[in-house]
């Protein structure tokens, strides 16, 4: 016969089984925008968010789950130079490693962030997932309620 702690523990893994098969089973999807200048609605850094979109901005499904970053023109730069865009990768980096660096697109240089996840190509970094904030105190919970 299992003890009161190998049922929790066995409970406890089962909960953690679900929750990320629910997290993983998401559609991943990307902030999709262009904008030129510093005054555009797809600028960097991004005033929306996954609630509160502006126009020209969309959360668009990725295939891939791999949203891109890229700002061309300088920062301090002349206003016009600037633009930024975001958008979903067809496909994966090689090497499945998210990363920013400067690169040559053509002739011109730009600064690009490749990232994996819900609405990664933000200005602002994700923050954890609201489902494991709310189901895992609520595990927890459970787990006390029905004292195994």
């Amino acid at each position: 016969m299992a003890t009161k702690s190998t049922s929790k523990c066995i409970l406890s893994v089962f909960l953690c089984v679900v929750l990320l098969s629910c997290v993983e089973g998401q559609v991943k999807r990307c902030y999709s925008c262009r904008s030129r200048g510093r005054l555009g609605d797809c600028k960097d850094p991004a005033h929306f968010n996954a609630t509160r979109l502006v126009p020209g901005v969309e959360a668009v499904p990725c295939a891939s789950g791999w949203c891109s970053k890229m700002i061309e023109g300088k920062k301090d730069g002349e206003d016009h130079d600037l633009a930024t865009e975001r958008q979903c990768l067809q496909r994966s980096p090689p090497d499945g490693i998210q990363r920013c660096a400067e690169a040559l697109i053509g002739k011109k240089k730009v600064f690009i962030c490749f990232c994996q996840g819900d609405l990664c190509n933000s200005a602002v970094t994700p923050s954890p997932h609201f489902l494991l904030l709310v189901l895992a105190p609520a595990a927890l919970i459970l787990s006390r309620t029905f004292s195994l």
